[in-house]
């Protein structure tokens, strides 16, 4: 008598190799058997003929540190197939944090407070604890992020640490990875990371690697202000100089000026895999980014925290030097009419337009003035404490050409770069119009990547979503159709798997895919026939050295 029993389906076991017939068995959260299993009895029978069978994918790059906790159902990425989200990414978290840092995130998490929740724990075991109180649908691996973790010991001081100071780092990365962190993730486009030199950030890695961990890293500037090639030259420093594998976050190039250097990069990455370095990357299936006038300032503006940089934004002498700073970035991803406004508290009509448009709007000549005072007015509420939440826009900076590129290469496994949504409650009133990617991303890759265009193989991209993330974690009883494997299985229908979410008008964002039936988490349907189950298996996962 088994659990489930999965039958009639098309086995990809995520390896790469071709699919086979196979009948597949689960008993107490575990793959138990795969083959032709005749008359097997179990609890649940699946039908999945015309269906794939494969591992539950795995979300390498996610930001879903908090909005876990306001839908522990998961619902937009288990919906998708994914069974494992890795987070925090990009250098930015949760963990450590002091009392200014918890009421700066109050301030800018409102869906979070209206759950009900408050940021009421300090360390990454504290906050892993509280995951696991709450439940999750999913499976969680934690990362530990520099950039928290610098302004946790420094604040927001545009200098290099003193040696107590990078000590102070050091260990606050050695408790994270005691507790079970999986690696070390640094964002140095982002103050105050951007302000780090590489050598700080080798002696952080090297506390990863002495835990058995992995540097993930979204790179220096990604080539507005820092050639691009010079940017994944530093991830292969400090790999080598640390000792440790190494992943570039959402690999891509956004600057128009350097869209041409993506054959070089490539070349860059495999002739240091040639030599014996571990790189990998991860990547999304779409066009645009996320991000926000935040990120487009000027690095030295930031310096002092969010109140300094009200002012120097104020101030007749710092204002034009600002401008100019966030005008160079604006043009070369692509001008005003590549940022489509995500997310702004202030004026909702303004969500799902561009830059331009909200200039026209307001009967304003520069649009870069216009993204100026729409972040200031911004600051100057949150300050107030009259309102709270992010400002933030899709930002269309990628040609087609580049993503095909890289997503052909065998190196690059499949991410979201989301967060979990769902289109009701808090984070559908706070966060009203997400990056499809919050919804699509592996539908998309494989009805319009594998299905539609033959990119690449729907064995291949299976890989790039299931054993290729594990192995970069260094987890191996999950991400494979194996016997004795945790039971993290996705069902899908090849022929009409697809994403619906679209970048406008805002209710489009929020749209589940279509073609996957099934979803089960360690050994538990999850997703039945389309429907979440409202079962809540999935585990916090810790690092073993």
């Amino acid at each position: 008598m088994f659990d489930i029993v999965i039958v009639n389906g098309k086995v990809i076991n995520g390896t790469g190799n071709p699919w086979f017939k196979a009948d597949v068995a689960v008993r107490d959260g575990r793959i138990a058997k795969i083959g032709n299993l005749g008359d097997a009895e179990a609890e649940k029978m699946i039908d999945a003929k015309g269906f794939v069978v494969s591992p539950g994918f795995l979300d390498l790059h996610s930001h879903s540190d908090i909005n876990i906790m306001i839908n522990p159902k998961a619902e937009s990425f288990i919906r998708q197939g994914v069974t494992i989200q890795v987070f925090p990414n990009c250098g930015g978290g949760y963990f450590p944090l002091n009392d200014t840092m918890k009421e700066e995130r109050r301030r800018s998490n409102p869906a979070f407070l209206e759950a009900g929740l408050d940021f009421d724990w300090s360390t990454c075991e504290e906050y892993l604890q509280r995951i696991e109180k709450i439940g999750t649908a999913i499976n969680v691996a934690p990362l530990i992020a520099f950039g928290t973790v610098r302004q946790y010991v420094m604040g927001m001081e545009m200098r290099a640490p003193t040696k107590g100071e990078l000590n102070a780092m050091k260990a606050e990365v050695e408790k994270a990875m005691k507790a079970g962190a999986f690696g070390l993730t640094t964002g140095l486009r982002y103050v105050p990371q951007s302000w780090s030199q590489t050598d700080e950030v080798i002696e952080l890695a090297k506390v990863a690697a002495k835990y058995g961990g992995f540097y993930t890293s979204h790179v220096r500037d990604e080539g507005d202000r820092v050639e691009p090639v010079g940017a994944i030259r530093e991830v292969i420093e400090i790999a080598e100089k640390a000792g440790l594998p190494a992943n570039i976050s959402h690999f891509k190039i956004v600057a128009k000026p350097f869209w041409d250097k993506i054959d070089e990069m490539l070349v860059l990455i495999e002739d240091a895999r040639a030599r014996g370095i571990d790189i990998t990357a991860d990547q999304y299936p779409y066009r645009a980014s996320g991000s926000g006038p935040r990120a487009w300032m000027p690095k030295w503006a930031h310096e002092g925290g969010n109140e300094a940089l009200l002012q120097k934004i104020k101030d007749p002498e710092t204002r034009p030097k600002i401008i100019e700073g966030l005008h160079k970035v604006m043009m070369v991803r692509g001008g005003p009419e590549a940022a489509l406004i995500r997310s702004y508290p202030l004026r909702s009509d303004y969500v799902g337009k561009f830059v331009s448009e909200v200039t026209e709007m307001l009967g304003r000549d520069d649009p870069t003035e216009t993204l100026l005072v729409l972040y200031q007015e911004h600051l100057e509420k949150v300050a107030a404490g009259e309102i709270n939440g992010g400002f933030s826009f899709a930002n269309f900076n990628q040609p087609e050409e580049n993503v095909d590129k890289i997503m052909k290469k065998p190196w690059v496994m499949t991410s979201s770069d989301g967060s979990i949504h769902a289109p009701y409650g808090p984070l559908a009133k706070h966060q009203p119009s997400p990056h499809p990617r919050y919804y699509g991303t592996y539908p998309r890759v494989l009805g319009r990547y594998v299905r539609e265009k033959g990119l690449i193989s729907l064995e291949e991209a299976i890989r790039k979503m299931t054993s290729l993330g594990h192995q970069r974690l260094g987890i191996f009883d999950r991400g494979l159709l194996s016997e004795g494997m945790w039971a993290d299985i996705t069902v899908f229908d090849p022929k009409t798997v697809i994403d619906k979410a679209e970048f406008t008008p805002p209710e489009a964002t929020m749209r589940y895919p279509e073609g996957i039936p099934y979803v089960i988490v360690n050994g538990v349907v999850t997703v039945e026939e389309g429907e979440h189950t409202g079962a809540l298996a999935g585990k916090v996962l810790r690092k073993t050295k």
